[in-house]
């Protein structure tokens, strides 16, 4: 299981939200010297965001993440705006290894399909969820409307379209330290045994046990890809480091 630092980007600069709600936002500093100091540490992912790209909003981030990939070895995967083939293109043209889909995904399916066909193996689906009477419904645009359908709705077809990764994250516990969803990702993990998705859990992670907890979990045989961290890492909760070391283990 690969430990994989998360940067959020608001106007070219480091930051992190509570629950994906931008007035409630804490600036970390210069993404790129973070990303650095994240392959010192032993990293061999880095999960980006563009926030202003995924509010429509132009900004400098792809600049940023253009010099992130210039400056460090990581393996990075990329969400926030990606609209369009061509915002993929410009991404992998830049160095970026995976690109993540999140509202796209599920109102054009076909994007979905025709990325996969063109860059195999390089396109994640984000799920960002919400439990309502007994649902995990899905959310869009940024967390602000519900998509009215299931996560486990939506997951079969967008493998049939070739999406190689899911980054699943449970809203309610994004950036609070409530712990990971287990429940939720302990079913992804017996839906992956079947299609062969890689399976990376995010939010509420917030400490060694949690860590220990996700690492634990497996069904025939395979176990998470990976677990995303970010305020953790940034409020110094977690350091990458023995992070890294632990869900290597």
């Amino acid at each position: 299981m690969e430990f994989i630092p998360a940067i959020d980007l608001i106007e070219g600069k480091c930051v992190r939200l509570i629950q994906g709600d931008f007035d409630r936002q804490i600036s970390y500093g210069n993404p790129v010297s973070t990303a650095q100091e994240m392959e010192s540490q032993g990293a061999a992912w880095l999960h980006l965001v563009d926030l202003d790209a995924a509010r429509s909003r132009n900004g400098p981030n792809r600049d940023v993440i253009k010099r992130i990939c210039q400056s460090v070895n990581l393996s990075l995967e990329v969400g926030g705006g990606v609209r369009s083939f061509e915002d993929a293109r410009e991404l992998f043209d830049a160095g970026v290894t995976r690109v993540i889909l999140g509202t796209m995904a599920i109102e054009d399916p076909g994007l979905v399909q025709r990325l996969a066909e063109n860059y195999p193996g390089k396109v994640v689906v984000g799920l960002d969820y919400r439990r309502n009477s007994g649902r995990r419904e899905v959310a869009l645009k940024g967390w602000l409307e519900g998509s009215g359908r299931d996560l486990f709705e939506v997951l079969p077809s967008l493998v049939a379209c070739g999406a190689s990764a899911v980054v699943a994250t449970d809203i309610s516990r994004d950036g609070t330290f409530k712990g990971p969803d287990i429940e939720t990702l302990d079913e992804l993990l017996v839906f992956a045994a079947g299609s062969g998705i890689e399976v990376i859990a995010s939010g509420g992670v917030s400490n060694t046990g949690d860590l220990l907890d996700l690492r634990a979990l497996s069904h025939e045989g395979v176990s998470l890809f990976g677990v995303i961290s970010g305020r953790a890492i940034h409020d110094g909760r977690l350091d990458v480091g023995e992070a890294v070391r632990l869900c290597r283990m």
